[in-house]
């Protein structure tokens, strides 16, 4: 089991933020479930670059979070779906913001994460 050796700093709201959602796909997971995709396997064929255990690991954090609800079925084979929370859907609006922001930025944003993994490559 993963053990921090440095604590988290819980005292700005931005690094609040970085605890709760850092992960590379917790955003896409939130964005998806608000748009529908509520089963696991779902969420995987949205998010194909991402391995499952991966992802069951990220929506379990969402889920400790209070972001996220989980509903197992009792039915053969288990179902489970996920949705937001009251208090994960007050984060659309600022996801939303931020997807805004990156597709206005798009050729920007490309061109100097490109730049930069060139920059690495050549070391």
């Amino acid at each position: 089991m993963y053990e921090r050796k440095i604590p988290p700093n819980l005292n700005c709201g931005l690094d609040l933020i970085g605890e709760v959602l850092y992960g590379k796909w917790k955003i896409r997971l939130l964005w998806f479930i608000n748009e529908g995709f509520l089963r696991p396997s779902e969420l995987q064929k949205k998010i194909p670059d991402a391995s499952r255990r991966v992802l069951n690991i990220q929506l379990k954090e969402l889920e400790e979070h209070e972001l996220i609800s989980k509903k197992i079925y009792a039915v053969v084979p288990p179902k489970v779906e996920y949705s937001l929370t009251d208090f994960g859907k007050t984060l659309i609006p600022v996801i939303s913001v931020l997807g805004q922001w990156g597709d206005e930025n798009e050729e920007k944003l490309r061109a100097l994460i490109l730049n930069r993994l060139d920059n690495i490559s050549e070391k």
